[in-house]
């Protein structure tokens, strides 16, 4: 194709448009923008070259002279998304800047499922993406651990968000796609459950289930699970 390397490359090292000509018409910005709009509304699998050129109103070829593969394309998309992070003056309680951040990532993963698909340090060195891990790392200024232990519990935490999101994400997927009603669902899964506990085969699941045989509630379990990360990293734990 058009523009592609025969080497590896970094699209960020890449002039906004290779080879000679009138100035582009189309900004990586604008191309970012019209993919990650894609993503939203259709899902990254719909994301393609042609389906962005025709969003831009350009032709599928001339597009390769901006992005040359479609991985490059993913990560103006996902530098585009990182733009939208809550980079707070760090409040100088680490613990507390950590936690704003995780729901932070948490809330923009639930406005672009498809990001996290895209969780990878492969798109982790963008612009924006960088800005965001050095706001992390000013956030981590007052835990006094050498940086790569600080790099890790950015990782760590990142982590568990990606995977309850992704989580939370298949869960309303799998609900949308039932012939019937989540509650129905629910009953008949609890009913079998419970028989098969009440079987004497299980006797540990049975003694669980009478500590605490109440709903579980989603949200606090998302909040006691970032603060046992921290508390891994917390020097006064």
């Amino acid at each position: 194709m058009a523009g592609r390397s025969a080497v590896p490359e970094v699209i960020w090292a890449r002039p906004e448009r290779a080879g000679r000509g009138p100035r582009p018409a189309h900004s990586r910005a604008d191309i970012a923008a019209a993919a990650v709009r894609i993503a939203d509304a259709e899902g990254l699998d719909a994301v393609s070259m042609r389906h962005v050129a025709a969003a831009l109103g350009c032709g599928t070829m001339s597009l390769y002279n901006y992005v040359p593969r479609k991985e490059d394309l993913h990560e103006l998309m996902f530098d585009a998304i990182s733009a939208e992070h809550d980079l707070a003056e760090p409040s100088g309680d680490w613990r507390a800047d950590m936690l704003r951040l995780a729901r932070d990532t948490r809330a923009l993963m639930h406005r672009h499922p498809w990001v996290p698909r895209l969780m990878s340090p492969v798109y982790g060195f963008s612009p924006n993406a960088l800005r965001y891990l050095e706001h992390c790392l000013a956030c981590l200024d007052p835990l006094d651990v050498p940086y790569g232990t600080r790099m890790e519990l950015i990782a760590m935490v990142n982590g568990l968000v990606t995977t309850y999101v992704a989580n939370e994400l298949a869960t309303a997927e799998r609900v949308r796609a039932l012939p019937w009603s989540e509650e129905q669902e629910n009953a008949i899964r609890i009913g079998y459950l419970g028989s098969q506990v009440a079987s004497g085969a299980y006797p540990r699941l049975a003694a669980a289930f009478t500590e605490d045989a109440g709903p579980i509630d989603l949200e606090a379990v998302f909040e006691r699970a970032l603060e046992r990360v921290l508390d891994a990293f917390d020097p006064r734990t």
